[in-house]
């Protein structure tokens, strides 16, 4: 969803504000002509006869994920120490989406006068919240925004008009408590797609969530609106702007179907600058393409992803009206890094990771076509179970380079692991050393470089590897 900015002023906010314009379409093409790592990994070999099984195959199973205590990804980051904002509240509750005792919903306040923008899935199923934000952001122009509801366990998404019925009520139901009207209320739904969402479970706790609400609650507000993840995942940053201290604090949950074109990600950044709907759409929209949009766990789009970014305006910051206004400079840098921060900790908590996994292309004959090659390698199942396997099967890599079907130069193409060249001139380096090799690979954060000999553009996308633990997680992800 594209807002239409003011019209900018300088030659640079030309630049940024004509960048961010088409960055919901940019690669559209691209991704669709894409092989991605198919949904049939998640299929094949897991499928459960519909007949009964002999006695003996049934003991001869592995024992169910218990996803409520899955051990903590060995990627992952501690939660970090995020102040309150000024101008939002926060609370969670234990809903019942869920059979384990946990938080499955999650509260947000704003106050009024408040900014909102998102970005959302363009997967070709959607979801009724993701059509609800949508439509109310469009009607609204992103102002008066007062509150958000978020719930885990229960995606709503493919249950036609009673999933939207649900997300009507629980809207109405939330615009009572926050005495605004429902199109004001944002709402966000993760879990398993194909089951109508239990509104009545939101509504029934909505009175006693709004008596906890408080400035101070991030961490148990990301713990909130987990589902495979396996810890909470949160990024804080103070930006200047015309002198004054602002506030960016940002959560989001993610671990498996995950990919570009938004990953199956939930995403709530909130500023407590000063900014116009039209300004947070566009920068939210031009730095998703270089975070959100450059990560990929398995090459799965979910139905339900959802970026929002607020503004409260209660930082006593001047107001900003145009994205590229040289005062946001700072701002602009800090919400990019923190969407960047958010970005790579769904693929350091990747279904059953155990390497985070850096790919660099250059040399291409454009960015759209090193982004290109780099998600093929990334996606990859062959290169990604090499990494689990801590091998420096260099062959894969380049296999995944000519199977992105892109301009290359193949007897020019160079690969590295680190600092260590595998290929180069299109073929082996004469200083090849296996030994080394392997001990790079031992590492837990690795990056690949790879140079095509085309031209000069290239593009970055992070992802991790392919594990049995994978296969484990999404082989009961419902039982």
């Amino acid at each position: 969803m594209t807002r239409k900015p003011s019209k900018p002023s300088n030659p640079a906010a030309k630049a940024l504000e004509a960048a961010s314009r088409p960055v919901e379409a940019v690669g559209h093409t691209l991704e669709r002509a894409l092989d991605p790592l198919a949904s049939a990994i998640k299929r094949a070999g897991l499928k459960r006869g519909a007949d009964a099984a002999p006695a003996a195959a049934k003991r001869a199973r592995p024992a169910k994920v218990d996803k409520s205590a899955m051990p903590v990804s060995p990627l992952a980051v501690p939660f970090p120490r995020m102040p309150p904002i000024k101008g939002v509240q926060m609370a969670s509750a234990r809903a019942g989406f869920y059979k384990h005792e946990r938080d499955d919903l999650l509260v947000m306040s704003f106050p009024d006068g408040a900014s909102c923008a998102g970005v959302f899935t363009r997967h070709g199923v959607g979801s009724a919240p993701v059509d609800w934000c949508k439509r109310h952001l469009e009607m609204t122009k992103g102002e008066g925004v007062r509150a958000l509801v978020v719930n885990a366990g229960c995606a709503n998404s493919f249950t036609g008009r009673p999933g939207a019925d649900a997300v009507r009520r629980v809207c109405s139901a939330a615009g009572k408590r926050f005495d605004c009207r429902q199109r004001d209320v944002m709402v966000a739904s993760t879990g398993v797609i194909g089951v109508l969402l239990d509104d009545a479970k939101i509504v029934h706790k909505l009175p006693d969530i709004e008596q906890r609400l408080a400035e101070d609650g991030w961490a148990n507000a990301a713990r909130a609106i987990m589902t495979t993840d396996t810890f909470p995942k949160g990024a804080h940053a103070v930006a200047t702007i015309d002198g004054v201290k602002v506030r960016i604090s940002g959560i989001c949950k993610g671990s498996g179907m995950i990919a570009p074109d938004m990953a199956t990600m939930l995403a709530f950044v909130v500023t407590d600058a000063a900014i116009s709907p039209a300004a947070l759409q566009n920068l939210v929209s031009l730095y998703t393409r270089t975070t959100f949009n450059a990560v990929t766990v398995d090459g799965d789009r979910s139905t339900n992803d959802t970026l929002l970014l607020f503004a409260t305006g209660k930082s006593g910051a001047p107001k900003i009206s145009r994205a590229g206004d040289r005062r946001l400079a700072d701002f602009r840098e800090k919400l990019e890094k923190v969407l960047m921060n958010l970005a790579q900790q769904l693929v350091r908590d990747g279904e059953g990771a155990t390497k985070f996994i850096k790919v660099s292309v250059t040399g291409a004959e454009s960015h759209a076509s090193a982004r290109k090659i780099a998600r093929t390698i990334c996606e990859s199942p062959l290169v990604k179970t090499a990494f689990a396997g801590e091998d420096a099967n260099w062959g894969r890599i380049v296999m995944a380079v000519g199977r992105a079907d892109e301009p290359v130069d193949r007897d020019s193409i160079s690969v590295k692991f680190g600092p260590l060249v595998a290929a180069q001139d299109g073929l082996v380096s004469p200083t090849y050393d296996e030994a080394k090799m392997s001990a790079y690979m031992k590492k837990k954060e690795l990056e690949v470089s790879v140079d095509v000999g085309m031209g000069r553009g290239s593009a970055s996308m992070w992802t991790c590897d392919l594990t049995k633990r994978y296969v484990e997680i999404n082989g009961d992800y419902r039982s």
